[in-house]
């Protein structure tokens, strides 16, 4: 017999409060709380959660309770099914036209990179404010905007939003996103013939209008892919189309990028995306908290802090981190409330197996910044605030941090127990050496080839 959606709304608001008595508030509110009944197929209840995580937890762990209150409720086991609200939504869209083969017929953008959801710190601002731009005017400011960073730091997040941004304000705008890796995949499929019968060019000339391209690294030394990415390059460029590049340094250090793109690049507006510092990394971990379906403040505000000082030079590595304290918390040792003891547990592998690294690698560091100075490690780890002694501390701090990512407040400690701020404030004398002073780019360049040899 078929049910109004207000019978299944009915029933399920009397399943769920069955349930609720019988589970920890955390739970409920976070997982339970939020549930709706989008429709019934034949026998089966689908239920639209707010994330794919509360898809996969309610049907891997809570089920059998789920199915035990159905019963009661309607003397009949209907079967359930979780289904997160954005798939919903997916599937109730009218079906696209299938076009033929085309290239890149696999690239898309990611929805759920944008710019409500990018933490902007420091580290990023310039990066943030200028995509911002792009995606206001594209085509009319800086093109090309090129981005680079170590990894996990952001650039494919801003790409994607700059994507989404400009789709948002033009439906029809033509918007590629593609790796350049899948680019010299394109090329090779259709330089060997496969695609004999299209242009490539006259592709990217008239199906394209944003092109947002990451890891341009990858074509280095690829001279054919090369040569046919400059001629696309030179065809989007010339019509006033925006192009976004991301790489993994700076596009003048690209050994064996082709010159002519090389100069192409350096004619558009190149900014770094640098490693975040702890506030900015602190106000990321509570928005991926939140995006998890969860409320910060039911984490210790030690625990958040002890995350980003962790896991601060990676954005992916602090995010994977927080979903290994989230499914510990759940599933190994279920708790009200996150506290330091709790994610201590839950993360000592990642933080053991970090640390280890790290401390050979600091090791190295201080022992060859005081060899380059005439000094000792104990000098350099001393209270002696002598003009050369704190110029090689600063130094051994600074490729600390850029070399190793290492938190501030970390480094603090293996320099003699110092505060994070008098760390940083050592970083950024450095950093603004280098902007200004030869001398200090020559010292970076040399320590760091001598711990390179």
């Amino acid at each position: 017999m078929s049910r109004t959606i207000t019978e299944l709304t009915n029933i399920w608001a009397a399943v769920l409060s069955k349930i609720e008595g019988n589970l920890d508030a955390r739970i409920y509110d976070s997982f339970f709380r939020s549930t709706k009944i989008d429709r019934m197929e034949g026998n089966t209840l689908i239920v639209a959660t707010d994330t794919s995580l509360a898809a996969n937890l309610l049907t891997e762990k809570y089920m059998d309770s789920i199915n035990e209150a159905i019963l009661e409720v309607t003397g009949t086991d209907f079967a359930v099914k979780f289904v997160p609200v954005d798939d919903l939504k997916k599937q109730a869209e009218p079906e696209k036209e299938v076009k033929g083969p085309e290239f890149f017929a696999d690239s898309h953008l990611n929805s759920k990179f944008t710019f409500d959801n990018f933490v902007v710190g420091p580290s990023n601002r310039e990066a943030y404010q200028a995509s911002l731009m792009i995606s206001s005017t594209p085509g009319q400011l800086y093109n090309p905007l090129l981005l680079y960073s170590d990894s996990g730091l952001g650039k494919t997040h801003l790409l994607h939003a700059i994507g989404n941004a400009i789709k948002e304000k033009s439906p029809k705008a033509k918007i590629l996103y593609i790796s350049a890796s899948d680019f010299v995949n394109e090329y090779i499929k259709f330089a060997q013939g496969y695609k004999e019968d299209k242009s490539l060019v006259d592709y990217f000339r008239n199906d394209v209008d944003v092109l947002l391209i990451d890891d341009i690294q990858f074509l280095v030394g690829k001279k054919k892919t090369m040569e046919m990415f400059f001629v696309v390059f030179q065809t989007l460029a010339t019509v006033g189309k925006q192009i976004v590049i991301t790489s993994d340094q700076h596009p003048g250090n690209l050994d064996g990028m082709d010159e002519r793109l090389k100069s192409r690049f350096a004619q558009g507006l190149v900014l770094s995306i640098d490693k975040p510092d702890l506030e900015t990394s602190e106000n990321i971990l509570r928005s991926k908290i939140e995006s998890n379906g969860l409320d910060p403040e039911n984490f210790d505000a030690e625990v958040i802090s002890f995350l980003a000082q962790k896991f601060s030079s990676n954005v992916r590595e602090l995010e994977g981190a927080l979903n290994r304290l989230i499914f510990f918390s759940i599933n190994v040792s279920p708790s009200k409330h996150i506290s330091m003891a709790t994610a201590t547990e839950a993360i000592r592998g990642l933080v053991a197996a970090q640390e280890d690294k790290s401390s050979l690698s600091e090791t190295k560091i201080i022992a060859t910044v005081a060899d380059y100075y005439s000094l000792t490690p104990s000098q350099i780890l001393s209270k002696i605030r002598t003009s050369r002694v704190a110029m090689a501390r600063h130094i051994a701090m600074y490729l600390d941090r850029d070399l190793l990512g290492t938190p501030l407040i970390k480094i603090g400690q293996a320099f003699g127990g110092r505060d994070h701020t008098t760390v940083m404030n050592g970083v950024q004398k450095v950093e603004s050496a280098l902007k200004t002073d030869p001398d200090m780019v020559a010292a970076i360049s040399d320590i760091k080839n001598k711990l390179n040899s």
